[in-house]
């Protein structure tokens, strides 16, 4: 979960002196503003609607070999959770932890890590690109988030899918959400492997959502809970993922 070490009013700030070579006195007055921050939003609205309208649903983000792997992939975000409950799962190596499915669906759903790890899975290797502007190729594999929606019989009045997490990021619960055109792509997966090997804490254990067409703060970490909704306008401060409620992030982090 990619970290923006550039604050949403550091950012409005800058576009604002970029733009209009304003002094620096004025800037904060600006990016408080409500009707800036509502045109910001139409903004994202639009990039998104657009995607959506001009970009084949189906297409694949690039694939690499393994030759390309990084030979560092960074820890972003939560590195662990610290719960009595995460951390008598990662003792018993998740033998006992269960994934949760719920909301618009037809039947809710609990997954133990063995039952996940015995259905198909899909393997494949990308490149995360974060806000930050660093990137990285890694290998994942997992459970398509596919199979597990077919599984609990999505309803039809499912418009996203929020993903509970773990993990707090200062003291706040950690979530994030996609579309249902993003949910079934054949690329987004729950991984429960990188590299090869389980997939480790520091990189969301045991199951870490990636969705390779987005930008890495929408790929999840400490996935436990699965929710479908009709609108995330009730969940937290309605806008869709933690770091789109507090830090001003757009909704869609396509690419």
């Amino acid at each position: 979960m990619s970290q923006l070490i550039l604050p949403r009013r550091r950012f409005l700030s800058g576009l604002a002196l970029g733009g209009g070579g304003l002094a620096l006195s004025g800037c904060d007055a600006i990016t408080e503003n409500e009707s800036v921050i509502a045109a910001i939003k139409k903004a994202d609205r639009l990039t998104y609607h657009s995607q959506r309208a001009l970009v084949d649903r189906q297409a694949l983000a690039q694939e690499f070999s393994r030759a390309d792997l990084s030979p560092t992939f960074r820890a972003n975000g939560s590195t662990s959770v610290n719960t009595t409950e995460y951390q008598q799962h990662t003792r018993e190596k998740f033998a006992n932890w269960q994934l949760k499915v719920g909301g618009l669906v037809a039947k809710p759903q609990s997954f133990s890590m063995r039952q996940l790890l015995q259905m198909p899975a899909r393997e494949q290797i990308t490149r995360h690109d974060c806000v930050e502007g660093w990137s990285a190729i890694g290998q994942w594999r997992g459970t398509p988030l596919a199979l597990i929606l077919k599984a609990a019989g999505l309803s039809s009045r499912a418009r996203f899918l929020v993903f509970h997490c773990a993990d707090t990021l200062d003291g706040l619960p950690y979530y994030e959400s996609i579309d249902l055109v993003d949910a079934f792509h054949p690329q987004t997966i729950l991984a429960w492997s990188m590299n090869g090997q389980m997939l480790p804490v520091a990189h969301g254990a045991p199951l870490r959502l990636r969705v390779e067409r987005l930008l890495g703060y929408k790929h999840a970490k400490y996935v436990n809970r699965i929710e479908a909704v009709t609108s995330f306008a009730d969940i937290y401060q309605g806008n869709g993922g933690y770091w789109e409620d507090v830090s001003g992030y757009e909704y869609y982090g396509g690419m």
